[in-house]
């Protein structure tokens, strides 16, 4: 469904472990908003819902909801680090247009 980079997992797991509790994994969702119309979203999850699509990567879990999934069919998720700061990017083949952040498409 999706690709996560190297970078991008060691990231996830950063965060996991950083919770100070057990999660079930990071929730990746696209939501109305941003510049472009749509935007994606993360969260740390504490549960798994029974119709979450679930992406292994080494040991860290991504949930992707039934509504997000066929915005994210085919994304690579990478994580990046730079003089202007850090955070995920995201190749997304269904993005038709996207914005200067990064994290609004349409």
């Amino acid at each position: 469904m999706i690709q996560i980079t190297d970078a991008a997992r060691d990231a996830i797991a950063n965060a996991i472990a950083g919770a100070g509790q057990p999660v079930a994994g990071l929730r990746l969702m696209v939501q109305s908003g941003g510049c472009a119309g749509l935007q994606y979203a993360m969260a740390l999850e504490l549960t798994r819902e029974a119709d979450d699509a679930v992406v292994e990567a080494g040991e860290v879990t991504v949930l992707i909801d039934p509504q997000s999934q066929g915005y994210l069919l085919g994304t690579t998720i990478d994580f990046v680090s730079g003089i202007e700061g850090s955070g995920f990017v995201f190749d997304n083949p269904n993005a038709s247009a996207g914005c200067g952040c990064g994290k609004s498409f349409c």
